[in-house]
């Protein structure tokens, strides 16, 4: 089986590859620290751009946040592929796990290592050996990196419609699970916040005309938590439940919590929201109580299609004639900006950085070994569907 060389070679790269990203890690990149995303991105731009010569590099505003980092290359090209990646963490400026340790010699920990400058690293490290391939031109890329998906992706998600519109295949390179699989597909999330108004009184008055605004909100709750029994395809967890006052002498007129709520495909959403608009009412309009919801979901299902199909029989293939360990795709309850490139129609495979565990803690790594083999995979997939060797259609 024939490998381009500068995609056979990487792996004598890893040593340098785990430098840069231990540098990148130790850049405190907090969704909220704007002026360390603001270092981030002029680190990921000192990488990318010198690398590419060729592309067309700009950082679009993102409502509300730091800017995002894009690189255009051949835009005109007959087949186009997004790169997507986030250079935002959980980790905060004030947080105690700010630096990288080397636990041994195939291990790094840090903050943001696997979630997600370590799909970052994989990333750049297999454009930088496709473009060294003899049929690269036949293929366009864009690289979208952004600042707020640990956040919800509010400011970047206009960028991602723009993206997905222009291109005809998305990467998404969230980390790798734990055994090495990759995301068929992502639960869509949501919540609601769910607010009862009962009638204050005295709780010993007989007979008491007071209508209990915690119970009528935990009658709801308690109904709620079933439905993921009833609707396999759904997750949902109450939580932040607030309520009365200070005094338990008085039947309280107020409650209020909160749900997370999460479903397989746009079907179960349609069902959760007549199943819980039909409990609601239940309590809704009994004499003293209303119970109100207010809902929204912020990123839609990832659902697996028949592009994302012959994608992964490729991509595995690809993985197979490198020697790597075989792996599967699975589905997953977490969500990523994949979702958004669904939505918005654009197919993407998910998942395909590199291995890793324990992502926003501080026992947070990256086994560094997998970082060369996860970015000769997408190298070796592209460079096949750049020589016409397969397709999408």
């Amino acid at each position: 089986m024939n490998i381009p060389s500068p995609i056979a070679s990487l792996p004598a790269r890893t040593p340098e590859l785990v430098d840069l990203l231990e540098s990148w890690a130790n850049i405190n990149s907090g969704s909220g620290h704007l002026a360390g995303l603001d270092r981030m991105r002029a680190a990921l731009r000192g990488a990318f751009a010198p690398s590419f010569p060729g592309a067309v590099v700009d950082e679009p505003e993102c409502a509300g946040t730091a800017r995002a980092l894009r690189l255009l290359m051949r835009p005109s090209a007959p087949v186009r592929i997004l790169f997507s990646g986030h250079f935002d963490t959980v980790f905060e400026a004030n947080d105690p796990f700010q630096c990288c340790t080397r636990p041994d010699a195939w291990t790094l920990r840090g903050p943001g290592v696997i979630d997600m400058k370590g799909g970052l690293m994989t990333m750049l490290a297999c454009l930088q050996a496709f473009e060294q391939t003899p049929h690269a031109g036949r293929v366009g890329w864009e690289v979208l990196l952004t600042p707020d998906e640990e956040t919800g992706s509010h400011g970047s998600r206009p960028l991602f419609e723009v993206a997905a519109r222009r291109n005809h295949l998305g990467f998404v390179f969230e980390p790798a699970r734990p055994n090495g699989d990759i995301v068929k597909s992502r639960k869509g999330t949501g919540g609601y916040r769910v607010t009862c108004r009962g009638r204050a009184a005295h709780a010993a008055k007989v007979p008491n005309d007071g209508r209990n605004a915690i119970l009528g909100l935990a009658e709801f709750l308690l109904a709620a938590s079933r439905l993921p029994t009833e609707i396999p395809g759904v997750l949902l967890n109450a939580g932040n439940i607030r309520g009365g006052g200070p005094a338990t002498n008085v039947v309280p007129d107020f409650a209020e919590s909160e749900l997370d709520v999460r479903v397989t495909t746009a079907i179960d959403r349609a069902e959760l929201e007549r199943r819980i608009g039909a409990l609601a009412a239940t309590i809704d309009g009994r004499d003293g109580l209303r119970l109100e919801l207010k809902g929204w979901f912020n990123r839609p299902p990832k659902e697996c299609g028949p592009v994302e199909e012959k994608v992964f029989a490729g991509w595995r293939a690809a993985a197979g004639d490198l020697g790597l360990t075989p792996f599967n795709w699975v589905h997953t309850g977490g969500a990523s900006d994949g979702n958004f490139l669904s939505e918005y129609g654009l197919p993407n495979l998910d998942g395909i950085g590199p291995i890793g565990d324990q992502l926003h803690s501080d026992r947070e790594f990256v086994a560094t070994p997998s970082i060369a083999p996860r970015a000769q995979i997408a190298a070796l997939y592209l460079h096949r569907l750049a020589a016409g060797e397969i397709t999408l259609g």
